[in-house]
């Protein structure tokens, strides 16, 4: 089983306006709301490579019901702990540029915490797979996902995913994690240099997030591509495939999910790779989270 842990989840409006002015009343030329967080994104996306993925996480208030009724809608099984406050609301202004306004997030509490652990170690065994994306609430530190982690005592042979920034990476690098995928900008962040496309400094940063406790690494780069560096000290580079960027928001997610679908069936670090990349470019490609179909075929052009 693949279960996702969200601790941050938000229900995403996306509004598209020609050419936005700022200080000036502007008007939609689309819109749209669909349930967000990079733990539900990879959820839906593993569930369409037909993986067997259960959701978890909080919601909280009206758009936590409306994240669950949409989740449910689409046929997604989840085990999601209602909480104090409310699920967040993220705005998605699509214009000349992107532009991203996110809140901030439920109440979720330590005790919370423990409750979701509870939930997750019900069913949990050796050859499962726990993936943990994206921030948390303001309520919570940045030792979240390593309280987390001290709390779920995993079993071994559980394989533990972690996609997040900051210190809620580096703190639960003492896990060992399985993977590890930060992007271009958080590996820059984390280490406090400019960000770089420069070869050999990405593999050195990600080669020391390794001395830290990671046994993998992927380092995602948007539209050039994504390099890994393995627990078997290989170091590989896989170039994105060209086209036109639609949305951004979940290339990252379904980067992961493609990555440990592949690997599931193949055990090889350079085909997950592979089709990990193909997976992100897919859905960069696309309005909404891509479907297998697409995802096959932006592969197609990659080899």
């Amino acid at each position: 089983m693949l279960y996702t842990v969200t601790f941050n989840p938000s229900l995403d409006y996306y509004v598209k306006v020609n050419n936005i002015r700022r200080g000036a009343v502007n008007r939609t030329s689309g819109e749209k709301l669909i349930p967000g967080g990079k733990g539900i994104n990879v959820s839906l996306a593993l569930k369409e490579l037909g993986d067997d993925t259960t959701a978890l996480g909080f919601v909280a208030g009206f758009t936590g019901k409306a994240i669950l009724s949409e989740i449910n809608l689409r046929g997604l099984k989840n085990e999601f702990i209602e909480v104090g406050g409310q699920t967040r609301i993220n705005v998605k202004i699509k214009s000349v540029a992107e532009t991203d306004i996110n809140g901030e997030g439920a109440e979720v509490t330590a005790r919370d915490v423990t409750r979701l652990v509870k939930k997750l170690k019900r069913n949990l065994k050796g050859g499962d797979w726990v993936i943990i994306s994206g921030s948390v609430p303001p309520t919570l530190s940045k030792t979240a996902y390593s309280d987390f982690l001290d709390e779920l005592k995993a079993p071994k042979g559980v394989n533990i995913v972690i996609d997040a920034s900051d210190g809620l990476l580096t703190e639960s690098l003492r896990h060992k994690p399985f993977l590890i995928k930060p992007n271009i900008f958080e590996l820059c962040e984390i280490f406090g240099i400019p960000p770089t496309l420069e070869t050999r400094k990405i593999r050195e940063c990600a080669q020391q997030l390794q001395k830290s406790g990671a046994r993998n690494v992927i380092v995602s780069m948007g539209a050039d591509g994504a390099m890994m560096i393995t627990e078997t000290e290989q170091a590989m580079y896989v170039r994105a495939a060209r086209g036109q960027l639609v949305n951004s928001v979940g290339a990252g997610d379904t980067m992961v999910a493609g990555f440990v679908h592949e690997y599931i069936q193949t055990n090889n670090y350079f085909k997950s790779l592979n089709f990990a990349t193909a997976a992100g470019s897919a859905c960069a490609f696309t309005e909404t989270l891509p479907t297998r179909e697409q995802i096959e075929y932006v592969e197609s052009l990659m080899l």
